[in-house]
């Protein structure tokens, strides 16, 4: 209990120095690239969970927001039941939707900019009270600051879809007014404390089908193929252990229809249908566990990675397929291409590239301007961003000042290509070894 209470602590005062930073050293906007007018936000929202020993008495206030930044936030993390507070940041888990391939994911609130939208931050605080219902635009919500902006394409593609613009809030009361939840996209929303996305006990792999996005104009026939013979696709993840948790009762699929709509009574007509044709809505399920990955896990790596041990690098690995043989040709073919990404992480980066997903990729934004030129190619499915410099870490560290960069999109930049070619290697490995079996056994059949 000790121990808790000093990592706690400690955690917290980490938490302070981190949200001073942000404040103090925003990140540069990136504009939209050509032919691309789409902008979205989304809301990093974290609040202090008291602790039963240390509970505020309800009779503080925080009144109307006066004072400087730095005054505000010493005067709320002075607070004693704030000293002890276990910090927690908000998930949403999407609701259900026919034909939505994210249907029941895990993200942060945040949506789409609408043109009677005054900045990208109002973006963030418009959609987070149209979802959840907290407004962060209320005395008792502090704007923090935001995080890294990303610039999201189409799986595999050179298709950009919009900017995703991250921004950071403080909730600073122990109590909020009652969520109200979006029936139409929100499932459920959860509380999970930071200690918990730092754990490295949690940190596991979710399996995404990736056929659909591999075969855009083929037809199930074509994306069932490519599920037998690629299977599933692994990305890095993050399983959440939420303190607290509210679903929304009047979203679709909240409770089952049937009996025969129950997962663990599905007939194996059904489960075989799922596998072939695909089976997105399986993970808006309840019984699933929520998962954090892709563009999500990118946006708080991006986020963790700026408190101390400053390892939310290691929540991210190079995605690979499940089958073995396509693992082991990509293991083979990039070894040299991760040994020597590895290492130029480590070498100064004159600018700052910006981060791309669904897949990360790394394309060069001068001084904070748009790039000229078109995206490069970037990969399948929402994969993680870490920033690995920033200029809190090397204030910890000591180390020489370095341009504030996303140490994945520098170690993913080039990499499809050479999963790409992994595959049609594989793919050419096996047609190589069946002709050869067949070879083998029709001529061992004629000499008897």
């Amino acid at each position: 209990m000790q121990a808790d209470a000093s990592v706690i602590a400690t955690l917290s005062n980490d938490l302070k120095d981190v949200l001073q930073h942000l404040h103090d050293h925003p990140y540069p906007e990136v504009p939209n690239p050509p032919a691309c007018k789409k902008r979205a936000s989304v809301a990093l929202v974290i609040r202090m969970r008291p602790d039963a020993s240390y509970w505020p008495d309800g009779s503080e206030s925080d009144g109307e927001p006066s004072g400087s930044f730095e005054d505000r936030l010493n005067g709320f993390f002075d607070r004693p039941w704030v000293r002890h507070a276990d910090p927690e940041m908000i998930f949403i888990k999407r609701a259900a939707r026919v034909g939505d391939r994210w249907t029941g994911h895990v993200a942060l609130p945040g949506g789409k900019r609408e043109a009677t939208d005054d900045s990208d931050w109002a973006t963030s605080a418009r959609e987070t009270v149209e979802e959840i219902g907290i407004d962060l635009n209320a005395g008792h919500c502090l704007p923090i600051g935001n995080l890294p902006e990303r610039i999201v394409t189409t799986s595999w593609g050179k298709v950009t879809l919009m900017v995703l613009c991250p921004f950071v809030y403080l909730l600073t009361h122990h109590h909020i007014p009652a969520m109200k939840l979006q029936p139409t996209e929100v499932g459920s929303t959860h509380w999970v404390s930071l200690r918990a996305l730092l754990s490295p006990s949690l940190r596991t792999y979710e399996h995404a089908d990736v056929s659909d996005r591999l075969a855009r104009r083929g037809g199930s026939l074509t994306r069932g193929t490519l599920r037998v013979m690629l299977g599933q696709m692994l990305f890095a993840a993050v399983r959440l252990i939420p303190t607290e948790s509210l679903y929304c009762s009047s979203t679709p699929g909240f409770l089952p229809n049937s009996l025969e709509e129950h997962p663990n009574r599905a007939p194996m007509i059904r489960g075989l249908s799922h596998w072939w044709l695909g089976d997105h809505a399986g993970s808006a399920r309840p019984e699933r566990p929520l998962l954090l990955w892709g563009l999500t896990l990118g946006i708080v790596a991006d986020f963790l990675e700026m408190l101390p041990p400053h390892n939310a690098l290691k929540l991210w690995t190079w995605p690979t397929f499940s089958p073995w043989d396509v693992r082991f040709v990509i293991w083979i073919m990039s070894y040299s291409f991760r040994m020597r990404k590895l290492r130029e992480i480590g070498l100064d980066q004159d600018h700052a590239p910006a981060a791309v997903e669904e897949g990360l990729d790394a394309i060069d934004v001068p001084n904070g301007r748009a790039p000229e030129s078109r995206p490069g190619e970037v990969g399948i499915g929402g994969l993680g961003a870490g920033q690995l410099y920033s200029q809190l870490k090397q204030s910890h560290t000591g180390s020489r000042p370095r341009s504030r960069s996303s140490a994945v999109g520098i170690m993913l930049e080039g990499y499809y290509d050479l999963v790409r070619r992994a595959v049609f290697v594989t793919l050419a490995l096996r047609i190589s070894t069946g002709v050869a079996v067949t070879t083998f056994l029709v001529r061992r059949y004629r000499r008897r």
